[in-house]
């Protein structure tokens, strides 16, 4: 486990990028600061830099490598991405796109050792050299069903992701891997076909063969043969290059079929463009083909004799010779190789003749041609090399040497022989080597696709895999370049096409206006240059042209390019001398210089025909086969007059004309670009790093040529046109607020909206960006600037945090000190004050006084009541925080209400998108199946015109014959216009201008022929893309029916689930049989070396052996130091018991020395003193010391063995440490050895690899089978987690929506009293829910009672059907036994001479069948009793089901009426909410009015006063002046005073008046607007109180509907009460009547059993018949079986029980006998007056007591061995019981556990049956009675399918039946797992029984262990006190004979206390002493076990 963990994490370091490394806060600042820019680098392609200076057209830049300042033109430069997107996974996440990022990110990412990186749609590969760790099963298994983006890039990403999309789109899939030669092409490929083999291989084996033998074939498994075929191809197509030690010389495309359930079920492969030039000729330092080199090297003797091979240097074609490739052996892979044939299915006749060919081929180089002396001639001096030849390919000599040198030539009708020069014979001996290879080539892939297609049916969709060279740019272009950038040139359109079409569709998605662009017309022109047929015609075309005129060369045909040609754009003539290239094209790569050298030999690839007729011709059946089409091939007469030198006269056409390559290849191009149109690409670059071949080093202009020529800067060009940089809404608001902080308010907003506040507030150009439904879409570069403004926002908010930080911290730091210099300033001032009274006499005599005054006592109470007021105040303290406390939970509490209240409010507004995108989902819906019906008239347009278009064709196909007929007319006159030039060469001038009209009318042939081969091509490329077009209608109606089909398959998957789990279980058996022998053979073919191994396996087996002999004894000695070590825990144990058995001799002897003290006082006491008391004391003191000294002996003893003990384990254990040293540096010394050995062996291990492949090959089956397995199981508990993690969301929300309608209520209780009435009445309304959430709970759990009783009548109703059988059975039987009884009659009859013996016996067989007839009567009674029962409850569950309809209708009415209330609620709520607004807005107006009013009566008020002032001031002016006027005294003196007081006070008047009418009208103005303040304000008050009791009454009346609706949902919840009460009280009647059922069908099944008994007894014929009976019923008996005998077990140990319980009451009872007697003796002691003659008697009594007393202990031992031995025996049997029940339980749970899956399957299966029938149905009814009609139309041409169909029918048909019955199995099988389950709770019952039993016997046994040890305990202690009492009765007889001797009662009990130390040990604490007057009572008895 530790392995594969540090495996794992050493994959992962190849994966995933270490973001701590990545995410450095150094480098970002370092980024901000420089300005850090890419400028152009020779040696690195672009370095970093620093901006330092902005010029006009230049820039001033330094260098950050070396500091240099350098000028670098501004169109040069290119932006550098934040060090946040450093070694990005995706360069489509990049800000800034351009050649430098590109480069630098993969650069990056390349030395961490991430060679995967996406570029958007595509995934880029840079080739590592070396092997990673990151293609293990572990990883195939982390990224299967993973998604793209949540894994690291990996070619298992792009494989998983293909492989799910066909799966859930069904959808063809392709995946287009390019790039050079040594990029790594292959090697993706085959990791490809590697994933796609574990992650779709199929469950079942499957046998289907399609491919017709005459014998029987084996095949291996189908998903091994698909990567074996890989080997072989690699052998026969990869070769040795400078580049690449295995590359690729052909381009393949791998087409690998699924079915429905994603499973394999075939592949195919089709190749392009084989390098067939290698198999002749190799550049320096490179090789042929690598089956040349296998063959050559692994071949062995007796092959190599047949094949007549020759070593390396022999062979011509082999330029190099042998050049071994680095860490390959080419003898394994040819092994290997012939292995991979062999599991390929490919038969040892077919690999001989494919070996021979490759042979012939090296001999074809080994024929050597000489020229003639005279002439040029060819000859053959040396015919060997063509001997060897003809005998390997089956050819006659004579005739090859006469095709090769003098090859038949056809002139007119005749034939004529024509010499051959040397280098014509060189040049067909080579072509004949070239096509032997390619026909074998090709021959060798058609039979890897009859192997691997083994399917009847095309699979439902396929997955594509392109591996194809990439663009090439040489210095030397030929044909081969040409087409494969032609390639690449429709490969980048597809890819162009595909990337902006997604992307414009993801703009189309998010909403964002975009005008559609075509990105894959930018490629047209150079393609319509290529390929272009007429008007001009293309290079391929010109080329074509050019082939079938016979005077044509390379020059010509550049020549005609050129004329065509000069002026497209694309085009160009060559820069270079024209002996270096001959024309230009301008690809999206780069311009391509092409050579047009032997461009038209290539194109027509001639043969000498004679020699390919000859090997048509061939013995050998192989190469017949191999040449059978020679009569398509281009002899070498048709090329004369091609080049320099001349082939032939003429040229001819074949049957059906040849086809050239550039034509083959221009449609198989075609065709694989039609496929992959119709397919979902994903497209892989493959990059080489370097060309050295070295790991870690990357070169970066070869990357960045690459780049281009694969079209990765392409696509980023792409990319930038559009929006590249996108990011979610949620985290653009995250990461971007801090730059808007204003912008967006407080509380919910959507994240559309913040974004637009956002943008808005950034200031943004319209044109950067663009906001879509759930993204933001930006510009290239506009992220890293908002990142700039990001980082410069945090720098200031760090910036200024510290700064606050460290005011903070020094403030801090300031106070603090402070506080210091105050406390020192205090304590200095104390310590002077005490410096100066501490030697003044007062102060002492204060310090001395002090304590004793008053005041240090209120100094104490004050402390004290400080002590008590800092407890209030710290209670004081506690209170405020904990009501601070309880203050911010309120406030947490109502920020969560409201933050609760805008989350309803945006569910609410998610429901209502959801309703909108639902309604826009409808109308799309309606549209698309409109666009279906027009699509389908479409269609049956397109058919007639493919209908016309194919007659069209066949009308063209006539015309076309008829063409050539007249074309070959024409040649023959020109052929015998050549044979009479020849013969008559003096009729020449005469007859050249009838051969010139010819050639002339020959040529117009020709360009006829041409326009009509164009027209042909343009029908034939209409009819291709009318095919398409059917295909793709036809993929449609596949794809209908393949959902179909799916449906039925995933049916049949999970029918037939446990059943192909035991299939392939056995299936990988066999396997595993079968590799064994594998294995068996593999070893006999490598016994040579074993036998040179023997010797070094023997000693490493005879190191082994010593080395586990070692460990033997080291486990020995181990288990010897256990041993050791557990004795001497035993006898630590023992000693320990010793201990406390001393402790409690030492206990018991200071007892018996307290008691032998009492004694000894109370006989001083009595005796007075005597001398026998002093006797007495000197016997007990020597006794006393006898029993010291018998104790310290044996403490000795003890002490001496404990010592003996620890030294002899001392001992043992020096011993063991000893012999552990020695085995330690024995094995240092043999772990050297095997150090030694193990190198050896690692040697030979690496040889023997080859024998493990098949094993791991299983082990990798199994292991894929297991992750399927997981897999489900995986899905099964996702599936549940799912649905219990949906059923906590659905409750967290409901009881955050209770909560929040609780908080509105209790809010607003607290407002008004409607509010408070609306609360109450709402916590009502909550109770009625709670209450009707109940009911359904109750409704739910008694409907799954009903369930259950369901369940329980179906057992019931199969135990039923079981006695029917039963009863059936005993019908036979009873019929059987009348058969015989006749029979017996009739013998009576015959045999009248023993009537009488017989007649007995017929009496009893009478009474006997009457007997049974009576039984089976009252079997016939219970049966009809049982039947009525059942019709009974199902009447019952009837009714019961009828009323849970009714309740579960019930419900949803009071669901649908709860809905309607809480919308009245909610509505009643927003009426509430507003009228509460309204009564706001008026008491707000109104408290307004009432200040207005209050003030204007204060300032009336104050002008009152001041008129009131006035007034009184007038009046005492008037009584001045009346004074003044009166006095008459003074008149004559001042009169002109008071003339001027008087018109002073008049004019005071005046002004007071004037003063008094001005706040007169002041006070009318301010009484008026008072007036009209009281009668608005009345108005108001009238109407506010008009409205509130419009809304009391309103309030009033939706109280009143509310009190109805709660009164009407109590009357439905107590009708709905009853009906439960109803229910509960039938569920009862349904239980009892149950259990009297299954009463009655217990007492059926004992009367069954008695009468089986009964007829074993009368007929033992019938025993055989039962046995079969039973034996068919064993697999449910066993249980019972078990449990019958588990009940016998428990019987015997109830009854063994019993007996010890009988046993233990037995040994009670004597005990209580023996203290009965001992309470007598000690009342006949007590009463002892009748002297000498009783005590004899007694101490008779009391001896002939102990020795019973023996005899029972004797007895109590024997016992108690015997109940140890049954105790040991229960224990064994508890044992096995406990064994035969955990398998019993391990059983049942599996059953159950399958039982459970097969449940939930089922009701998974139906549930998803019904949707898909229901949907299905109703949506493609009308698909598929249009496409029956299409097929009723077509059924001429399509029988093939409807043959498929009727069988399709009758496997569906099959399928039903194989359903129905597996639905039955599984029923039966729920039914026995009921059964089992019922059996298993019985069986836990019953072990709980036996467990409570057997802890009971279990403490039944330690009570018998410690009665025996108490009983062995009383009887040491009767013996010491029978020996005690025999020296009292000693002393006392001779104390009786001197004196007579009185004993009191309380001396006779001290003297036998002794016994009663067993009483109380038995008795407890409970036990009492009786009084001196008081008969002792017996001890009270234990109570009985249980």
């Amino acid at each position: 486990m530790a392995a594969r963990v540090a495996q794992r994490d050493a994959a992962e370091r190849y994966l995933f990028v270490d973001r701590d490394s990545v995410g450095n806060l150094a480098t970002q600042a370092d980024w901000t600061a420089k300005r850090l820019v890419w400028v152009p680098s020779e040696r690195h392609g672009f370095e970093a830099a620093g901006l330092r200076e902005e010029r006009a057209d230049e820039l001033l830049v330094e260098l950050a490598e070396n500091g240099r300042q350098v000028l670098v033109p501004k169109h040069e430069v290119q932006k550098m991405n934040p060090p946040k997107f450093s070694k990005v996974e995706d360069m489509a996440e990049l800000t800034c796109l351009n050649e430098a990022s590109v480069l630098h990110n993969l650069k990056d990412r390349y030395y961490s050792g991430l060679i995967y990186t996406y570029s958007g749609l595509f995934c880029v590969v840079i080739n590592p050299y070396k092997n990673l760790p990151i293609y293990t099963e572990q990883i195939v298994e982390m990224y299967r069903g993973k998604k793209r983006h949540e894994m690291p890039p990996h070619i298992y990403a792009i494989s998983e992701a293909a492989y799910r999309s066909m799966l859930q789109d069904r959808e063809d899939q392709s995946i287009l891997c390019t790039g050079e030669s040594g990029a790594g092409k292959t090697e993706n490929t085959k990791k490809v076909i590697q994933y796609l083999a574990h992650v779709a291989s199929s469950h079942k084996a499957r046998k289907e063969q399609s491919i017709p033998s005459s014998g029987p074939v084996s095949y291996g498994e189908l998903e091994q043969q698909l990567l074996q075929a890989n080997p072989i191809l690699e052998a026969f197509g990869n070769a040795k290059t400078v580049k690449n030690d295995n590359s690729s010389r052909f381009g393949k495309f791998i087409r690998i079929n699924f079915d429905v359930a994603g499973y394999i079920v075939g592949a195919n492969i089709e190749t392009y463009l084989l390098e067939k030039s290698r198999a002749i000729r190799q550049a320096k330092d490179e090789r042929t083909f690598h089956i040349f080199y296998q063959l050559l090297v692994g071949a062995g003797e007796h092959t190599k004799a047949e094949l007549l091979l020759e070593p390396f240097n022999q062979y011509r074609f082999l330029s190099n010779g042998f050049l071994p490739i680095p860490g390959q052996q080419d003898k394994e892979i040819f092994q290997e190789t012939m292995e991979s044939m062999r599991i390929m299915g490919f038969f040892p006749e077919e690999i001989h003749s494919m070996l021979r060919m490759v042979s012939a081929v090296l001999q074809f180089g080994n024929i050597v041609f000489r020229k003639e002396r005279n002439t040029d001639q060819a000859s053959m001096p040396d015919n060997t090399a063509a001997q060897k030849l003809c005998h390997l390919l089956g050819l006659n000599v004579t005739e090859f040497s006469r095709a090769i040198l003098m090859p038949r030539i056809k002139v007119g009708r005749d034939y004529v022989q024509k010499a051959q020069t040397k280098e014509q014979a060189d040049f067909a001996v080579e072509a004949l080597a070239k096509a032997t290879y390619e026909r074998l080539f090709r021959w060798l892939v058609h039979r890897i696709n009859r192997a691997l297609d083994r399917t009847k049916r095309q699979g439902a969709s396929f997955i594509g895999i392109l591996d194809i060279a990439g663009f090439e740019i040489f210095q030397l272009n030929s044909f081969e370049q040409l087409c494969i950038n032609y390639t690449n040139e429709k490969l980048q359109q597809l890819f162009n096409h595909t990337m902006f079409v997604l992307e414009q569709e993801e703009y189309q998605r998010e909403g964002i206006a975009w005008d559609f662009i075509d990105f894959g017309l930018d490629l047209q022109p150079c393609i319509d240059l290529i390929e272009r047929p007429v008007n001009p015609p293309g290079v391929l075309a010109l080329l074509d042209e050019e082939c079938w005129f016979p005077k044509a060369t390379d020059k010509s045909f550049v020549e005609k390019l050129i004329q065509e040609q000069g002026g497209h754009p694309k085009f160009q003539k060559p820069r270079q001398l024209r002996d270096k290239a001959d024309f230009c094209i301008l690809h999206y790569a780069g311009k391509v210089d092409y050579k047009a050298d032997e461009w038209l030999m290539k194109n027509m690839d001639p043969l000498n025909d004679n020699v390919a007729t000859l090997l048509h011709q061939s013995t050998e059946r192989f190469t017949a086969e191999l040449w059978k089409d020679v009569d398509r091939i281009v002899g070498l007469d048709q090329v004369s007059g091609m080049g320099d030198v001349a082939f032939g006269a003429s040229y001819k056409t074949k049957k059906g004309m040849f086809r050239t390559v550039g034509q083959l290849y221009k449609e198989s191009l075609a065709k694989l670009m039609a496929t992959l149109r119709n397919t979902n690409p994903n497209f892989v670059r493959c990059i080489i790093p370097n060309h050295e071949k070295r790991a870690g080093k990357l070169e970066p202009h070869l990357v960045l040529d690459q780049l281009r020529c694969n079209g990765v800067l392409e696509g980023i060009r792409i990319c930038r046109q559009g929006f590249p940089n996108r990011i979610i809404f949620q985290e653009f608001r995250q990461r971007y607020e801090i730059l808007t902080s204003n912008a967006i308010p407080k509380g919910f907003m959507d994240g559309k909206q913040a974004c637009e506040r956002m943008i808005k507030a950034l200031e943004l150009d319209a044109n950067l960006y663009r906001i879509g439904q759930s993204k933001i879409f930006f510009r290239a570069g506009v992220l890293a600037h908002l990142e700039e403004e990001r980082d410069l926002k945090i720098t200031d908010i760090i910036v200024s945090f510290q700064a606050a930080a460290r005011g903070y911290l020094a403030r801090k730091a300031f106070v603090k000190k402070q506080q210091q210099l105050s406390a020192l300033r205090v304590m200095q001032r104390n310590c002077a004050a005490y410096l100066k009274l501490r030697h003044w006499q007062w102060w002492r005599l204060f310090t001395k006084v002090k304590p004793l005054l008053q005041v240090t006592r209120q100094d104490e109470v004050m402390q004290a009541k400080a002590v008590e007021l800092q407890k209030v105040q710290e209670q004081h303290v506690k209170t405020q925080s904990e009501l601070r406390d309880l203050e911010s939970k309120y406030q947490q509490l109502a920020e969560e209400k409201a933050i609760l209240a805008e989350q309803l409010q945006a569910e609410t507004e998610l429901f209502a998108e959801a309703e909108e995108l639902r309604a826009r989902l409808a109308t799309k819906k309606q549209e698309l199946e409109e666009i279906l019906h027009e699509l389908e008239g479409r269609v049956e347009e397109e058919e007639e015109r493919c209908q016309q278009l194919h007659n069209d064709k066949k009308k063209m196909q006539q015309h076309v014959q008829d063409l050539e007929e007249q074309l070959e007319e024409e040649e023959a006159a020109r052929q015998k216009l050549q044979l009479e030039k020849v013969t008559t060469e003096s009729k020449m001038k005469r007859l050249e201008e009838d051969l010139l009209l010819l050639e002339d009318q020959n040529s117009k042939l020709h360009k006829e022929r041409k326009l009509m081969e164009e027209r042909l091509a343009e029908f034939t490329s209409h009819m291709t893309e009318e095919e398409e077009k059917v295909k793709s209608l036809s993929k449609l109606r596949n794809k209908y029916e393949a959902v179909l089909a799916d449906m039925e398959e995933r049916l049949k998957k999970e029918e037939q689930g446990r059943q192909e789990l035991e299939k392939q279980r056995r299936r990988l058996d066999g396997e595993t049989s079968d590799l064994q022998e594998q294995l068996l053979e593999l070893q006999q073919q490598l016994e040579e070396l074993r036998a040179q191994l023997a010797r070094k396996e023997a000693e490493l087996q005879a190191a082994l052996a010593r080395l586990e002999e070692e460990s033997a004894q080291k486990n020995q000695a181990l288990k010897a130091l256990r041993e050791l070590q557990a004795q001497l825990t035993e006898l630590q144990e023992d000693v320990e018991t010793e201990r406390a058995a001393r402790a409690k001799a030492e206990k018991q002897r200071r007892d018996l020395g307290e008691e032998l003290e009492a004694l000894k006082t109370e006989l001083e006491d009595t005796l007075d003193s005597t001398a026998t008391q002093q006797e007495l004391r000197s016997k007990r003191e020597q006794e006393v010391a006898e029993l010291k000294k018998g104790m310290e002996d044996e403490v000795k003893v003890h002490e001496a063995q404990v010592l003996e003990m620890r030294q002899r384990h001392a001992h043992a254990l020096e011993e063991l440490s000893e012999q552990l040293e020695q085995s330690r540096r024995v094995k240092g010394t043999l772990e050297k050895a095997k150090q030694a050995l193990e190198g050896e062996k690692a040697e030979l291990v690496q040889e023997v690899k080859g024998l493990q492949a098949t094993r791991l090959d299983s082990d990798q089956r199994r292991k894929k089978l297991e992750g399927q397995v997981q897999e489900l199981q995986i899905r099964a508990s996702e599936a549940e987690r799912a649905k219990a993690e949906l059923a906590d969301r659905v409750g967290k929300l409901q009881s955050e929506l209770d909560s929040v309608s609780g908080a509105l209520g209790t809010t607003e209780s607290k407002t008004t009293k409607l509010a408070k009435e609306l609360a109450t009445a709402e916590s009502h309304l909550q109770d009625t829910q709670e209450l009707l959430q109940e009911e359904t709970r109750q409704k739910l759990a008694l409907g799954s009672r009903v369930r259950q009783l369901e369940e329980e009548k179906g057992a019931v109703l199969e135990q039923l059907e079981e006695e029917e059988a039963v009863k059936a059975s005993l019908n036979r039987q009873i019929q059987a036994l009348q058969q015989q009884v006749v029979e017996a009659r009739r013998k009576l009859e015959e045999d009248a001479g023993t009537a009488e013996a017989l007649e007995e016996a017929r009496r009893r067989a009478a009474r006997e069948l009457e007997l049974l007839g009576q039984r089976w009567e009252e079997k016939a009674q219970a049966a009809e009793k049982l039947e009525k029962n059942r019709a009974r409850l199902q009447q019952e569950l009837d009714d019961v089901s009828l009323e849970l309809g009714q309740q579960r209708q019930a419900v949803a009415n009071l669901e649908r009426r709860q809905k309607k209330f809480d919308q009245m609620l909610a509505e009643e709520k927003l009426v509430s909410a507003r009228h509460a607004e309204e009564r706001d807005r008026a008491e707000a107006e109104a408290r307004e009015k009432e200040t207005k009013v209050l003030s204007l009566t204060r300032a009336l008020e104050e002008s009152l006063e001041l008129r009131e002032e006035l007034d009184r001031q007038n009046k005492q002016l008037r009584a001045e002046l009346d004074d003044l006027v009166s006095s008459k005294d003074d008149v004559g003196k001042n009169v002109h005073e008071l003339e001027r007081s008087k018109r002073a006070l008049e004019q005071q008047v005046q002004e007071m008046r004037a003063q008094l009418e001005e706040l007169e009208d002041e006070l009318q103005a301010t009484e008026d607007g008072k007036l009209r303040l009281e009668v608005t304000l009345q108005a108001m008050k009238a109407q506010h109180e008009r409205e509130l009791q419009s809304r009391d009454n309103t309030d009033d009346d939706k109280k009143k509907l509310l009190a109805k609706q709660v009164r009407d949902l109590e009357q439905e919840l107590d009708g709905e009460r009853k009906q439960r009460a109803q229910a509960v009280a039938a569920r009862k009647k349904l239980e009892l009547d149950l259990q009297e059922v299954l009463g009655q069908i217990d007492a059926a099944n004992k009367g069954r059993e008695e009468a089986v008994k009964q007829l074993r007894k009368l007929q033992a014929q019938m025993k055989e018949l039962w046995r079969e009976v039973e034996e068919s019923r064993t697999s449910r008996e066993e249980i019972f079986i078990q449990s019958r005998e588990n009940e016998k077990k428990l019987k015997n140990l109830e009854a063994e029980l019993l007996q010890l319980q009988e046993e233990l009451a037995a040994a009670e009872r004597a005990k209580r006998q023996a203290q009965q007697e001992r309470d007598d003796l000690a009342d006949e002691l007590a009463n002892g007056v009748s002297g000498k003659s009783a005590l004899l008697d007694e101490k008779r009594h009391l001896e002939a007591r102990i020795g019973q007393l023996e005899e029972e202990l004797d007895e109590e031992q024997s016992n108690a061995e015997l109940l140890n031995d049954r105790y040991r025996k229960l224990s064994l049997q508890v044992e096995t019981l406990t064994t035969e029940l955990g398998a019993e339980r391990s059983f049942s749970q599996k059953a159950e556990n399958a039982r459970q899956q097969m449940e939930r399957q089922n009701k998974e299966l139906r549930a998803k049956l019904g949707e898909l029938d229901s949907s299905v149905k109703a949506k493609y009814k009308l698909t598929i009675a249009t496409l029956e009609a299409k097929v009723a139309q077509l059924e001429e041409q399509l029988e093939q399918e409807s043959r498929e169909r009727i069988l399709s029918g009758k496997l569906v048909r099959r399928a039903e039946k194989r359903l129905k019955e597996v639905v039955l199995q599984v029923e039966e099988e729920r039914r026995s797992a009921d059964q089992f389950k019922d059996q298993v709770e019985k069986g836990h019952i019953r072990l709980k029984q036996l467990k409570r039993q057997l802890e009971e016997a279990e403490e039944e046994a330690s009570r018998a262990n410690s009665s025996r040890r108490r009983m062995q305990r009383e009887l040491d202690d009767v013996t010491e006190s029978a020996e005690s009492m025999n020296r009292e009765v000693t002393t006392l007889r001779n104390r009786l004979r001197r004196t007579p001797l009185t004993f009191t009662t309380r001396t006779v009990r001290q003297v036998f206390r002794l016994e009663g130390v067993s009483d109380d040990e038995a008795d407890g604490p409970n036990a009492e002493t009786p009084a001196p007057d008081q008969q002792p009572q017996p001890p009270p008895a234990e109570p009985p076990a249980p």
